[in-house]
């Protein structure tokens, strides 16, 4: 995590924003993601992914929400104790290119301090990474649990 302020629930509001640094996607990072873990030709092939609903190589989802994760836990996030997820959806409006350079835009939805556990609440967050133009290439909307101050 960056050097920058780590929150803890207290210090959370409905409505703040975080915005993450920057990560560029390169063609062999996603053949070899794909090829670790969807290896479907969309993802592999230039050839057979003109020819697929993407019009040309795509990133994997998995592929974006990988590096989504990576652009909030190295400081896009700053939430205390990690970024616990407790359940979540997501979409992938559009397809993540060969030298898209991606980073997430953050806000916090709600915010519910825990009446069982009183050291703990549940922080409802939507993420939207987006790639150079502005373009949103996925979409997170996620419960994450996050510690009170000790």
């Amino acid at each position: 995590m960056s050097a920058e302020k780590i929150h803890y629930l207290e210090d959370l509001q409905v409505g703040q924003r975080f915005v993450s640094g920057s990560y560029t996607v390169t063609l062999a990072e996603i053949i070899e993601f794909a090829t670790r873990f969807d290896p479907q030709p969309f993802h592999l092939n230039e050839a057979a992914a003109r020819a697929s609903l993407f019009g040309g190589l795509a990133a994997s989802g998995w592929h974006t929400a990988s590096i989504t994760m990576r652009l909030n836990v190295t400081g896009g996030l700053p939430v205390a104790g990690g970024i616990i997820g407790a359940g979540g959806e997501i979409a992938w409006p559009r397809p993540t290119r060969p030298g898209d350079t991606l980073h997430v835009e953050s806000e916090i939805l709600d915010i519910k301090p825990s009446k069982s556990r009183p050291d703990r609440g549940m922080v409802t967050i939507r993420s939207e990474t987006r790639i150079q133009s502005g373009d949103v290439v996925q979409v997170l909307t996620a419960k994450l649990v996050v510690p009170r101050r000790g």
